[in-house]
């Protein structure tokens, strides 16, 4: 039985991976995060925990694992906090990939790398996987360098690039657009909505299911994976607004400029995902659906 080692196993992306595959029981799974687990740990997962910005400490741990394919979902996604924290998100985005890469290496085990659609500038998405990235944010920027080091080192890996994935985490600890849009919406607050800038937004499930495609099949390149549909923040608020029957009397519309965030976005992205259908079968739930199979899963947590 091989071994599926998977990092930021803690967060949305980890969490919904570890499930997932321990549903499958096809692998010996470890999953590792900085600190003690933080969800409901499935039976016959091994939880260990990983400092991935500390070569020695991971490269003990792969050593004494000695894993066959690993998934690396850890990473500092907080577009603002990077841009105002940059050596924070140097170690976690760019730091920890080089480490990873030497433990992946001593090891000659297949690597999913997950990056962003905040490597491009967004001047003419959706994008395929052979447009050149131009990242506006040090975010991006970091998660670009990130793809160029695994170029680099020869290794065996694939590219997985996603956006704005939503999705439910044990415990609720985190919110998304969804969630934030219903309970705003239902405790009468005003928000404000950007509605110049255009994504496709990535139901977890969805991501977690072409990561561990991908490791099954140790496909190499770069994956665009995501929802099918681009539409404005905006807009995709609205579906919410739809979905739930709310009151949309307490969103404004703004513009990025109005909102004059630390970090600048790129203005349109989404993906062209031909390339996934193709080669991994892949089929992405629409937003409603992926709102349905959330609102299952938060009626049912207990």
């Amino acid at each position: 039985m091989k071994k599926l080692l998977v990092t930021g196993a803690n967060g949305l992306l980890g969490q919904n991976v570890v499930k997932q595959l321990a549903n499958q029981n096809i692998y010996e799974i470890y999953a590792t995060a900085r600190g003690e687990c933080r969800f409901s740990l499935p039976e016959g997962i091994n939880y260990v925990q990983l400092d991935l910005t500390s070569e020695e400490s991971l490269l003990r741990a792969f050593n004494d694992i000695q894993p066959d394919l690993v998934i690396h979902t850890a990473a500092m996604t907080n577009v603002d906090k990077c841009e105002q924290e940059k050596e924070e998100c140097w170690e976690i985005n760019v730091v920890a990939i080089e480490n990873i890469i030497k433990a992946v290496k001593s090891q000659d085990a297949y690597l999913v790398n997950v990056s962003t659609d905040f490597v491009f500038d967004g001047e003419d998405g959706p994008y395929v996987e052979t447009d050149e990235p131009n990242p506006v944010s040090y975010y991006g920027a970091s998660k670009l360098k990130g793809e160029e080091l695994c170029e680099e080192h020869g290794i065996r890996f694939s590219t997985v690039r996603t956006i704005i994935v939503y999705g439910v985490v044990d415990n609720m600890s985190r919110s998304n657009l969804v969630l934030w849009t219903k309970n705003s919406l239902e405790n009468k607050q005003d928000i404000k909505v950007i509605n110049d800038q255009f994504r496709s937004p990535t139901w977890v499930g969805d991501l977690a299911w072409a990561c561990i495609k991908l490791a099954e099949l140790e496909k190499e390149g770069i994956y665009h994976i995501s929802g099918e549909t681009t539409k404005s923040i905006y807009e995709w608020v609205e579906e919410v607004v739809e979905y739930f029957d709310l009151d949309d009397k307490y969103i404004s519309p703004v513009s990025s400029a109005d909102l004059n965030q630390p970090a600048k976005r790129p203005p349109k992205t989404g993906f062209d995902i031909s390339k996934a259908k193709q080669d991994l079968g892949f089929s992405p739930k629409t937003f409603k659906e992926g709102i349905a199979e959330m609102m299952y899963l938060i009626d049912n947590q207990s």
